[in-house]
């Protein structure tokens, strides 16, 4: 890992992110990008074009580096190489087109709301970078200024399909020394005999190096109550999902079982793009 994305629209969940963040680069010694997207008000659409409305503009800007300069020098950041990036755009577009004109490898951002972590999976612009990024996206709890990740829950069906993100994956968990927890969440409507979920989940494992996991099979009504409660049995720290592109987290978070898992889910959460 090289290049850690931190955007930050300056709020103290972001900044709670950006803690995280710091703590995954000096464990890592990774660079920090820190993104403000700068998105001008209705009022002042044709800013850009008008000339007498540069000046306000040029103030959006001055005001946006000298805030994140402010950020830069925090005491938590020193000893990290941190750059300054503000750029206008859309958030979420301009997120994921920096992301991968920069070729960061995680992107770090904080979640809004009271009902726990996940409750930015179903907002507009975090939702949507979940969803979209192509690389790993970890979403900080609320409140959360320091990630405790040597618990670490992967569920998944373990598929051939996830392999590719299964690497990175591992690879984060090195920079904890975490203990992998991998999980096959079987329900009335995914059910599988628990021979063939050890066997699958066996075959899989047995293409990877890895010795500090353990695998489980856990039973539920449903693929979000499976990965709450079994996450909950084992006091894990966080909870490592894969993504389908433009379905996002669709398999996991679907009508009201979704809003089960937005309103009791208390642990952060790092996306993996299949």
């Amino acid at each position: 890992m090289k290049r850690i994305l931190v955007p930050t629209d300056f709020s103290a969940h972001a900044e709670n992110a950006l803690k995280v963040a710091a703590q995954i680069a000096k464990k890592s010694n990774s660079e920090i990008l820190l993104l403000h997207m700068l998105e001008i008000p209705s009022q002042m659409n044709d800013a850009i074009t008008t000339a007498t409305s540069i000046p306000d503009v040029m103030l959006y800007i001055k005001k946006a580096n000298e805030t994140l300069h402010k950020l830069k020098e925090k005491e938590y950041l020193k000893g990290i190489q941190v750059t300054e990036n503000v750029k206008f755009e859309r958030a979420f577009n301009g997120i994921l087109s920096f992301s991968k004109e920069s070729q960061t490898d995680l992107i770090v951002m904080g979640s809004h709301g009271v009902s726990g972590i996940e409750e930015i999976l179903i907002g507009s612009n975090t939702e949507k970078i979940v969803r979209l990024s192509e690389v790993p996206v970890l979403v900080i709890k609320k409140g959360t200024t320091k990630l405790k990740a040597m618990n670490f829950v992967f569920a998944s069906d373990f598929s051939k399909e996830i392999k590719k993100p299964f690497k990175k994956m591992i690879e984060f968990s090195k920079i904890f020394d975490a203990k992998l927890n991998l999980v096959m969440i079987c329900t009335p409507n995914s059910f599988k005999p628990t021979q063939l979920s050890e066997k699958i989940m066996n075959d899989f494992v047995a293409d990877f190096n890895i010795t500090n996991y353990s695998t489980h099979i856990y039973n539920d009504i449903n693929i979000e109550k499976g990965i709450i409660n079994f996450s909950k049995t084992i006091d894990a720290d966080l909870i490592g999902l894969c993504t389908h592109g433009r379905t996002g987290l669709a398999h996991f978070f679907t009508g009201s079982t979704g809003e089960d898992l937005v309103n009791h889910a208390v642990k952060p959460v790092i996306t993996f793009k299949i």
